[in-house]
Parts: C-alpha cells; sequence; structure tokens
C-alpha cells in the first residue's frame, strides 16, 4: 500500500478504516522499521511519547532517541516513584540526550491521594488522578500517542494491535510483538543500562507504595485484581 492509497488520520479522529489500514501498512515490519515509517507519516511534534524509565525502558528510548533524537518523551510524574527510578531517568536522559517532559496531577490533587491513603483504599482512583488525567490533559495536542507495550507482558496486552483507537486517539504501539528474548538480546547486543531495582528481583516497577519484588508484572497491585494503572485500557 503507498501513500496515495493511504490518508493518515486528521487530528479531528481517524475512523476505524484509517486504523485498519495503518495496521495492514506496518504489521509486516519491525520496531524499528515502524518507527521510520512512523516519522515519514508524523512530524515529531504530532506524536506523544511516553516512557515510564522502568525496568527495560532503555531499549525503547535508545531505538527512539537515535532515530528521531528531536523528540520529546513524557514522564507521567506520579509523586510515589521510587527514588531509584527519578535517579534512573536522569541517568537515561544524560546517556541518551533525552529531552523529557514531567507530566503530573495538579498539586492539590495529588495532596489529596497522600492524605487519603487512595493507593490503598481505591488502587484504581489513585491511578486515575496521577496518571489517566493529566496524560488525558495533553492528549488533545497531538495525532498518535505512541507507547512501550509488549504482548507477553499482561493478558490486556496480549490481544492488542499495532494501532489501535484507545479513547478517541490513535495509540502507537510498535514494540507489541517484540519477544522478551528479542528485547533481551537488544539490550545485550548495546550494553544497555537496566533500571537499578531489576538485579533486586523487581521485573516490573510502577509507585512505591503499589510495587514489590516479582517476575513479570505479579509484584504490581499486590492482592488485588488490578493489573494495569488504566492508561493502557
Amino acid at each position: 500500500m503507498d501513500d496515495a492509497t493511504l490518508t493518515v488520520p486528521p487530528i479531528a479522529g481517524p475512523s476505524e478504516a484509517d486504523v485498519a489500514a495503518l495496521n495492514e501498512r506496518y504489521l509486516p515490519l519491525n520496531f524499528e522499521q515502524r518507527l521510520k515509517q512512523l516519522y515519514e507519516d508524523f512530524s515529531p511534534s504530532q506524536v506523544l511519547v511516553t516512557s515510564s524509565f522502568a525496568a527495560t525502558s532503555a531499549y525503547f528510548l535508545h531505538i527512539v532517541s537515535r532515530l528521531k533524537p528531536d523528540q520529546t518523551i513524557h514522564f507521567i510524574d506520579t509523586g510515589y516513584h521510587f527514588p531509584e527510578t527519578i535517579q534512573y531517568r536522569q541517568f537515561l536522559i544524560d546517556l541518551f540526550k533525552l529531552k523529557v517532559e514531567d507530566v503530573r496531577a495538579e498539586d492539590w490533587k495529588h495532596q489529596f491521594t497522600i492524605d487519603d491513603k487512595t493507593y490503598e483504599r481505591d488502587p484504581d482512583f489513585c491511578c486515575s488522578i496521577n496518571k489517566v488525567e493529566p496524560l488525558e490533559l495533553i492528549k488533545p495536542n497531538y495525532k498518535v500517542w505512541m507507547s512501550s507495550l509488549m504482548h507477553w507482558q499482561t493478558d490486556h496486552r496480549a490481544g492488542l494491535p499495532v494501532f489501535e483507537l484507545r479513547r478517541g486517539v490513535l495509540k502507537f504501539n510498535p514494540m507489541i510483538d517484540v519477544t522478551r528474548e528479542e528485547r533481551d538480546a537488544y539490550i545485550k547486543e548495546h550494553d544497555l543500562p537496566f533500571h537499578p531495582m531489576v538485579a533486586r528481583g523487581y521485573s516490573s516497577i510502577g509507585c512505591t507504595h503499589c510495587t514489590v519484588a516479582g517476575d513479570g508484572r505479579s509484584g504490581r497491585w499486590l492482592g488485588k485484581p488490578k493489573t494495569e494503572c488504566g492508561l493502557h485500557l
């Protein structure tokens, strides 16, 4: 399919047919090829890139920064990150020369979750306040939102396509079919640094109150049915 037969979705919102056409075009490509194609279809200013700077984020950020060094990365600062995550964030910023902007809840809303201990009483509501709402506010400024989700991470992610409509936003999951082995091989080949807590048994790293050591995402929201913060639902 060439550019003459594919219309890049307008900012007003893509149709299901637009998304199907994008998936048909991008599915045969690998992760890096998808990124290269995206930046032929969209300028960096139209692309919202988010990263948690956790676990193995260096893989995603290394490739993005190498292919499009002027791309801004958005970091959702929940106010509950481990100190190691903040340090790792700065380390990767310096290492890859990243442009990073923080996204956070209004101070009074975050303070409410501290005083209320919302993360204990209603973790979904806490995530909504500190993660989902702040990101929702900036999404209308972009045409496409790029994530680093992979099929093997959760049951929900196992069914996601390369492109999807997510609450009216065109969502781009270029890494979705990257295997754990492919990711780890790239990290080893390029000698990329893991988040320091990975060596202590943390495979998935979120907020301090809701994360313990564990394989995969088993250490997130321990004892609760919750497996996603809500950003990708």
